[in-house]
């Protein structure tokens, strides 16, 4: 009987960072079969792109430096052990040099990254 596993394990050391509008972005279960979701772990840098999502939602987790999030048009500041739910739409990003733990609902697709 051929069994397949039901979990999934990545070490983030392992995975290259990958450039996105927000700075370096490594992303996990972008391939595991039958995923509803990624996580990603992403390294802000000071120039992120306002950007916005039509297919899928984001939550972000602060896990270090101070900055602000900007959510259409407003400016929230933000610091570590604080979450930010984005839905679709909303047009966001982070300032100032933050590292964040993002879960992309449903897996992320680069494909849905819009811009102004």
């Amino acid at each position: 009987m051929n069994e397949e596993k039901r979990y999934d394990i990545v070490d983030f050391t392992a995975v290259d960072p990958v450039k996105c509008p927000c700075g370096f972005s490594r992303r996990a279960f972008t391939t595991t079969p039958g995923s509803l979701a990624s996580y990603h772990v992403v390294d802000i840098q000071k120039d992120a792109q306002l950007h916005y999502h039509k297919n899928h939602i984001e939550i972000y987790y602060i896990l270090d430096g101070e900055g602000f999030m900007e959510l259409d048009n407003e400016k929230i500041p933000v610091k570590p052990g604080m979450s930010v739910y984005i839905q679709k739409y909303c047009r966001h990003r982070a300032l100032g040099a933050l590292k964040i733990a993002n879960v992309s609902i449903p897996v992320f697709d680069p494909e849905d990254e819009w811009f102004d």
